[in-house]
């Protein structure tokens, strides 16, 4: 059975009726690659409509021999469910085979948290003398100044920029956009990297309106941010296993730790479940405990 035009109308749903970005889409098509190539390799030709509980239950047990880490294969059955809701909607299906299949339990691991004075560290190992240098320091600051997820700092545009009201619009997960205040230091440094770097280079085709540029006039890849922070954390000689997603960790954490309402910093950090926030701002036990004796009337009266 020729998958290939179940695949191309679930991209278009995906596309078009959930609004994912392409590589959101791709990670979903992926998911239902492995299904498909599982039953090529055990000789099933049957399509969506023959799919049954067991059939999958098997699929499952054979990625777990993979070693698989439980987080993945939560991964491929979320996209594999979500492949079989569209062939009810679309009735490729008359019953979803998903509806009973389990999820592996999964813990979600936190990033370390930096410190203010680790990322002013990292920050200020960077070489200014450098072209390269000014760009990646307005970057970082930029990431931590707002939280900013790595395609959201790459994809940033000068039109989305709202210095003047210390503001930036960006455009995050599902294209959905969402205004973010900037801080001061954050302004100053795109200011200068805008006026006196990027200013002498010219935009590649399509890249006029992308603020941030490497060598060729084209925007940055996911995959150089890592080697930004990577380098710093050699520099720096810091002991944490950090990645460009600590600093929008440490952006969130920093805040609750202040005392900022998590609503406020959902809203920031553009999730749509309060419940994801709670897991990017854990708060360690000491501040729980300050808390609880700067603001409890019982602990107060000690």
């Amino acid at each position: 059975m020729n998958w290939a035009i179940y695949k191309k109308g679930f991209k278009a749903f995906l596309q078009l009726e959930k609004s994912l970005s392409a590589h959101s889409v791709e990670a979903y098509l992926r998911d239902i690659d492995k299904l498909t190539n599982y039953f090529e390799d055990i000789g099933e030709s049957f399509g969506p409509a023959d799919v049954t509980l067991s059939h999958l239950q098997l699929f499952i047990q054979s990625i777990g021999k993979l070693e698989m880490a439980p987080t993945s294969q939560a991964r491929i059955i979320s996209g594999i469910k979500s492949f079989f809701k569209y062939c009810v909607l679309e009735q490729i299906c008359n019953v979803n085979p998903t509806t009973l299949l389990p999820t592996p339990k999964t813990t979600r691991k936190l990033p370390d948290v930096l410190s203010f004075e680790e990322i002013e560290t990292m920050i200020g190992k960077l070489d200014l003398s450098k072209p390269e240098g000014g760009r990646n320091k307005a970057i970082l600051e930029t990431m931590y100044s707002s939280g900013l997820r790595v395609t959201e700092a790459i994809n940033l545009k000068i039109s989305c920029l709202y210095l003047d009201v210390g503001f930036i619009r960006v455009i995050g997960k599902g294209d959905k956009e969402r205004l973010v205040p900037i801080g001061s230091d954050a302004i100053k440094f795109i200011k200068l990297y805008k006026d006196t770097i990027r200013v002498h280079q010219t935009p590649a085709k399509d890249y006029e309106d992308i603020l941030f540029l490497n060598n060729r006039g084209k925007g940055l890849s996911r995959v150089m941010i890592f080697y930004i922070i990577k380098d710093l954390i050699l520099k720096t000689g810091i002991k944490k296993t950090i990645s460009p997603h600590s600093f929008r960790h440490s952006f969130a954490t920093h805040l609750v730790e202040g005392g900022a309402d998590l609503r406020a910093v959902q809203e920031m950090l553009g999730h749509e479940s309060i419940t994801t926030t709670e897991i990017y701002t854990h708060i360690n036990r000491e501040f729980l405990r300050d808390t609880l004796d700067r603001f409890h009337p019982a602990f107060q009266k000690k």
